[in-house]
């Protein structure tokens, strides 16, 4: 057993830095620590221990395949083409005059992946409009409901405060929102930037989804919009991960000859067929690194998911100058799948306290994190985030003696020695139904992108970018287990959305 556990750990933190931060400190503390960790199992009997097993199916993502990746979009005239397309999205930015027409095009440059560019100029014209007119919420009275709730969503998106009152002249004493479909469409996506205690917004979320749900079974007319209303029931934009948005949108906008701006078009498909030859870069960076830890011969046990494990840092993280970043999150993001796969199959109570210890030593003593606001480099002063860090394997340490409580409960996953899921959980705790137990889960979600709403509105202490990120990981997260596991069983539509995202460039 103490030999077993020593590889383990040896293995996963081997004496130099796997991901590449200044660890000397840390790795002089894990040293000290693993001989602690000897001198204790020495004493322990040398029974042989059963390991777990999850028969995770292997990669289907080869090393040779990810290096072989090369976009013909990686060459200067393309960069130079995109630059010429912003310069002229700028111009006509700063040419529109009626607002309405100017949050269309914001809102479409968000839709198409490209308001990253025009960051500034986006602030600068919703703050004009929040000071001209959201100060006087009576002036609205008159105005339709589909540019109300534009507006409202754009400005509480950006941060800006804005109050829920300014939807009340369009609810009856029904509770009804009208019957202008655009309008209800707009609406929907507005309310979910709501916070607690809005009732007027989370009655709209109930009103307008009813409301979309009967259009879609009985409209003939705009397809279009049935298309759109379709895909908002489906998931609310604001819950959706940007670059998946993004390249979906891209096609259907193209389909819209009324409405399409070819300018608009051609500056989406170009830069995004731009950015994914940056993410193959990355993606080979990070599938050198992987291969050379030797994890996938050394912990057989554990998922290869390299592949996944950078899919979640595009979505989390998607623009050019953020590469960095994203190699960086990317082997963190595998060692955590690693470090779960210990957790839920490998090791035994005993063994993970002290694996525990170990990795919460580490992370006291020599990990350094990396500061978004400066293109990704290291911060040098990491104590609120290391102490973050030290509470998650803290809290996985205080949960693992609960997890006996579930021995007797069936479910295949457990069979093959995963943790139960929450939804189990929940289950197995009140007696509730599958059905209930995930009307629950659901619940939880939106009370958790309640709170998050209400930190980012009005909140100027924190960065844009670091903003972002942390709505970002919330999406990725749905996206990742919207169909499943997509994570531990990619061969399904994580597979479609890598090769549409990172993959294949768009004709």
């Amino acid at each position: 057993m103490a030999l077993q556990s020593l590889n383990l750990l040896h293995a996963f933190l081997p004496n130099h830095a796997v991901v590449g931060s200044s660890f000397s400190n840390g790795f002089v503390h894990f040293r000290l620590q693993r001989r602690m960790v000897a001198t204790k199992m020495s004493h322990q009997d040398h029974q042989p221990i059963t390991r777990r097993t999850a028969n995770f199916t292997p990669t289907i993502w080869s090393y040779d395949y990810i290096q072989s990746l090369s976009s013909e979009f990686a060459g200067k005239n393309y960069a130079n083409r995109v630059q010429e397309l912003k310069e002229d999205v700028r111009g006509m930015l700063v040419k529109v005059s009626d607002p309405l027409h100017q949050m269309e095009i914001i809102d479409t440059l968000q839709r198409l992946g490209l308001s990253y560019h025009f960051d500034h100029e986006i602030k600068r014209i919703l703050g004009r409009i929040h000071d001209k007119r959201c100060s006087n919420i009576n002036t609205r009275k008159q105005e339709c409901l589909y540019a109300v709730a534009l507006e409202f969503r754009l400005l509480r998106q950006h941060g800006f405060h804005i109050s829920q009152e300014i939807f009340s002249s369009f609810k009856d004493e029904k509770g009804n929102f009208g019957d202008d479909c655009k309008g209800i469409l707009a609406l929907y996506e507005a309310a979910y930037y709501c916070v607690d205690g809005e009732s007027i917004l989370f009655d709209a979320i109930n009103f307008t989804t009813e409301y979309l749900k009967e259009y879609v079974k009985h409209s003939k007319d705009d397809q279009y919009l049935v298309t759109l209303a379709n895909h908002a029931l489906e998931l609310p934009q604001h819950w959706r991960m940007l670059r998946l948005e993004a390249r979906w949108f891209i096609d259907v906008y193209e389909k819209q000859q009324d409405i399409m701006n070819p300018l608009l078009l051609e500056l989406a498909k170009l830069d995004f067929n731009v950015v994914q030859a940056t993410h193959q870069e990355d993606l080979k960076h990070t599938s050198t690194w992987w291969r050379n830890t030797g994890f996938e011969d050394k912990l057989e046990f554990a998922r290869d998911r390299l592949m996944e494990n950078f899919f979640w840092t595009v979505g989390v993280i998607f623009e050019p100058q953020f590469g960095y970043c994203r190699r960086m999150s990317t082997k963190v993001n595998a060692l955590i799948t690693t470090i779960d796969d210990v957790y839920d199959i490998y090791g035994n109570l005993d063994e993970l306290e002290l694996f525990t210890d170990a990795v919460d030593r580490l992370l006291h003593n020599g990990l350094q994190i990396m500061n978004l606001d400066h293109g990704g480099a290291l911060d040098p002063q990491p104590r609120s985030y290391m102490e973050k860090a030290s509470t998650s394997t803290s809290t996985i340490r205080s949960n693992m003696g609960n997890l006996r409580d579930f021995d007797a409960i069936p479910w295949d996953e457990m069979k093959r020695g995963d943790v139960p899921k929450s939804i189990q959980c929940y289950m197995h705790k009140i007696g509730a139904s599958e059905e209930e137990a995930r009307e629950h889960i659901r619940g939880l979600i939106s009370a958790t992108w309640v709170k998050m709403n209400k930190e980012r509105i009005g909140n100027h202490h924190i960065s844009n970018t670091f903003a972002g990120v942390a709505m970002n990981l919330a999406r990725m997260a749905q996206c990742m287990y919207q169909f499943g596991d997509g994570h531990g069983v990619p061969d399904k539509e994580t597979k479609h959305r890598v090769l549409s995202l990172i993959i294949n460039p768009i004709p």
